[in-house]
């Protein structure tokens, strides 16, 4: 599926899953899109793989300079520390609660569902998540599932990186078709 034109943010901070940064990258660019890595900082930011810090990762633009209204999507990559990091920052939260507003695709994998749960969107909503933060998605409303990919009115959820394939062509899939109309909970 060709997504040529679209614009992509990934928005992530040290200590994301090298994968779920970097495979959703990929395949992103080679359906088409303009994809940039956003970051609380300039520079770049370095992932976690498997037990261990892994490679960095160029930072295109920092969340400063970062407009949702410049993108078509968002993609939340997980981790542990990533989406902890990134839910405290009150400027992080807003630039999500954004793209939820404008009805544009939002994608998040593992434990990026947290910065969902604190930008208050997953109330009513059928999501997954990695296993350890049901009751954190559940608490807060959403409908959760143990499928490798749930989709919601353009909110599209994995559990882990082995789902990453599907993940990705969901998310294309959903760029692809555009804006989302979003009913109320």
């Amino acid at each position: 599926m060709d997504i040529s034109g679209k614009r992509i943010a990934i928005l992530a901070t040290d200590g994301f899953e090298q994968s779920e940064l970097e495979v959703p990258l990929k395949k992103l660019r080679a359906a088409g899109a303009t994809v940039d890595v956003v970051a609380l900082k300039a520079g770049e930011i370095k992932g976690w793989e498997k037990k261990d810090w892994g490679r960095a990762v160029p930072v295109d633009r920092s969340l400063d300079e970062a407009k949702p209204s410049d993108y078509d999507a968002l993609v939340l990559p997980g981790g542990q520390m990533n989406p902890d990091l990134l839910r405290v920052e009150p400027k992080a939260v807003d630039f999500v609660k954004s793209f939820w507003n404008d009805s544009k695709v939002i994608g998040a994998i593992c434990h990026a569902p947290w910065l969902l749960v604190e930008a208050g969107i997953v109330k009513g909503r059928r999501v997954t998540s990695y296993k350890s933060i049901k009751t954190d998605v559940v608490n807060a409303g959403g409908k959760w599932e143990d499928s490798e990919v749930v989709t919601d009115q353009g909110l599209v959820t994995s559990r882990h990186p082995g789902d990453l394939d599907a993940f990705s062509a969901k998310l294309i899939e959903e760029i692809a078709e555009g804006r989302h109309e979003r009913r109320a909970a």
